[in-house]
């Protein structure tokens, strides 16, 4: 999906030492009361469409559709520790891994997302 990505609103930060993005709506698939750029596999939206998303967003970030892990969450102190890629997503609320080429998700509504990296660890510059 090469320059697919370019109609995404996605915002970065170049002090931070890892590929990132925070992405808002705008460029997705969906319509209806999931309009935008809804990533959420738990959603009563279509899965295709779904699909379509998360897409759109590994290819901002340059990793394959199934490199991109999100959880189901909910609303926890949970930690889950990646090394390899998930087959479904677990119940929890935040992603750690040291793992390269996983693209590590989170969705959010109401809550402000977080972002932590280690820059002694290495790990590749953003987009």
């Amino acid at each position: 999906m090469p320059g697919r990505h370019l109609m995404l609103d996605i915002i970065g930060a170049a002090a931070l030492p890892v590929r990132h993005g925070f992405f808002a709506r705008r460029g997705g698939a969906s319509s209806g009361i999931f309009a935008g750029l809804n990533c959420g596999t738990g959603s009563s939206d279509l899965s295709e469409i779904v699909a379509i998303n998360r897409a759109r967003a590994a290819a901002a970030l340059d990793v394959p559709p199934a490199a991109l892990m999100t959880l189901h969450q909910v609303h926890s102190a949970d930690v889950v520790t990646l090394d390899a890629p998930l087959a479904a997503p677990l119940r929890a609320d935040a992603l750690v891994t040291r793992t390269p080429g996983l693209a590590l998700a989170v969705l959010t509504a109401d809550c402000a997302p977080v972002l932590f990296a280690d820059p002694a660890a290495g790990g590749s510059r953003r987009r």
